[in-house]
């Protein structure tokens, strides 16, 4: 059975106006099948782990699942999929297509905005993922070949037909977003948001809010390093990808580590855990915002939750600001920046 006693949060506005109300952290699901080494193939103990987690997440009151059709490739949403099959009900699926890749071997062969490609997407991600609608259908990444009025229109007439309820879009500019909620309302945006990632606050954040978008931070840890346990790449699976991530590389990692110790010390303080101080922030950025931290363990799925009790005061928020600066992180989010805020 599913709890209640989680708190909600309010999203952006659907085509008939009525706003999208979900638990106030969601699960990011990625990690368990790409991107973070130790995937979850079918068959194994981490699929019956990761299958635990999600069901554990649901009983916990957590109602969003973010996956994608390129994690694993093709794995991820047949794993969501999985897990709540008997719990339809009690679930916003959310889901991204945009970023082609081949059956075969994963490969990437570009972004791919196309009307055609939206609809074959959204077919497939349907199968895979066995429901008879997406409550929450992203553009993965925006085609910069492909007017955005043309991709949104498409994602409009998905909505038409039934199968997807409401649309999104993951890093796009405020100039994009504007454009796009012109030609069909969008409900969510979502982007890299935490204490290491905060350019989303110049120009985005405000546009969101005129236009009555709700935020859905994905990373809210800093891609782990907030949660003060990853203190080396040899910590890291030989195929994560954070060992090429900028703020991953030695004198980057040394010098943003320094700032994970000031949230390390500010957390024992209040008797929380770096991680829990970290999303308790992101949480304290407005009632409109939704991080979405991933894990593959309910212990930690667990610790996430309870980030949605701890109230930060006034001179918390200042102590965060100032030991962790906006511009004093170390490294860029992604090796190729060009696909982002486009």
């Amino acid at each position: 059975m599913s709890s209640s006693r989680l708190v909600t949060r309010t999203l952006g506005n659907d085509a008939n106006g009525t706003a999208l109300r979900v638990s106030a952290v969601g699960l990011g699901c990625m990690g368990m099948s790409d991107f973070y080494g130790h995937t979850s193939p079918v068959g194994t103990q981490a699929e019956v782990d990761a299958l635990a987690t999600i069901r554990r997440a649901l009983d916990l009151g957590v109602t969003l699942l973010d996956t994608a059709d390129i994690y694993g490739p093709f794995t991820n949403e047949r794993l969501v999929g999985t897990a709540i099959a008997r719990r339809r009900d009690e679930v916003v699926i959310a889901t991204k297509f945009g970023i082609d890749r081949t059956p075969a071997d994963g490969a990437r062969r570009g972004v791919n905005g196309r009307r055609e490609y939206v609809h074959q997407a959204c077919d497939a991600s349907l199968r895979r993922l066995g429901v008879e609608h997406i409550d929450l259908y992203y553009q993965h990444r925006v085609d910069p070949d492909v007017p955005i009025e043309e991709t949104v229109g498409a994602m409009g007439e998905l909505v038409a037909a039934g199968k997807v309820r409401r649309l999104g879009l993951s890093e796009a500019s405020a100039a994009t977003i504007r454009r796009a909620h012109a030609v069909h309302p969008i409900t969510a945006l979502q982007t890299e948001y935490s204490l290491f990632t905060r350019d989303v606050e110049l120009e985005v954040l405000p546009v969101l809010r005129e236009l009555g978008i709700g935020l859905v931070p994905y990373a809210p840890l800093g891609r782990g390093l907030l949660t003060g346990t990853l203190l080396s790449t040899s910590d890291l699976a030989a195929d994560d990808f954070r060992r090429s991530n900028p703020r991953f590389q030695p004198e980057a990692l040394a010098a943003n580590l320094q700032l994970v110790a000031r949230v390390r010390a500010l957390a024992e303080a209040k008797g929380i855990t770096p991680g829990q101080l970290a999303l308790a922030w992101v949480l304290a950025q407005g009632d409109d915002v939704v991080p979405i931290p991933g894990t593959r363990r309910v212990p930690f799925l667990e610790e996430n939750v309870a980030a949605v009790g701890v109230h930060l005061t006034p001179a918390d928020l200042a102590a965060l600001a100032a030991a962790v600066p906006p511009h004093a992180v170390v490294g860029d989010r992604y090796v190729d920046m060009s696909a982002v805020n486009r």
